[in-house]
């Protein structure tokens, strides 16, 4: 099956951007941050310290899912780093398509609030990654999904990743 995304998804500061770009630029594909989909008033909201909604986040995704489609029909590919931190999330990006793999990136939350801490420039408070851990329903049980601890260094991280996908037949 010829994959249309590949989602690097996680809580806040697990590095989807880092690990995204790198993975985007091994394939060849576009890489696109999640973040930048977000509205002024959701990052306004999260620069403040305060958790976004379900309702914050459907525009969001829904642009997001408007991004896949776009490679979908261009036939691109494309990696997007998105926190997808629920399972309603993952579905609405996946809209009832099976060319969607997720990149769940894992680890001890105490390294990546600390990564988070260290993080200079992002509108993300690391006060939020509590609500974050709180809200992640793991991926355990969906068959789109690679774990992949974060603990190793990036290239490492990526070097796992498209050799799971090889096994799994997502890439040739």
């Amino acid at each position: 099956m010829t994959i249309a995304a590949i989602v690097v998804m996680g809580v806040s500061g697990c590095g989807k951007s880092t690990l995204g770009a790198i993975l985007a630029e091994r394939l060849g594909w576009p890489f696109e941050d999640g973040d930048g989909f977000h509205s002024p008033a959701n990052v306004a909201k999260m620069a403040a310290g305060t958790p976004l909604t379900d309702d914050d986040r459907w525009p969001w995704l829904d642009a997001i899912a408007a991004r896949i489609a776009a490679a979908r029909i261009a036939g691109t590919g494309v990696v997007i780093a998105c926190s997808a931190l629920k399972r309603a999330y993952r579905d609405r990006l996946r809209a009832g398509h099976a060319d969607i793999r997720f990149l769940h990136l894992t680890g001890d939350p105490a390294l990546i609030m600390a990564r988070q801490a260290a993080r200079s420039g992002h509108y993300m408070p690391a006060s939020l990654i509590a609500s974050q851990f709180a809200t992640l329903e793991p991926p355990d049980t969906e068959a789109d999904v690679i774990d992949l601890d974060v603990d190793p260094e990036p290239p490492v991280i990526v070097q796992k990743a498209i050799a799971a996908l090889r096994r799994r037949g997502d890439l040739v």
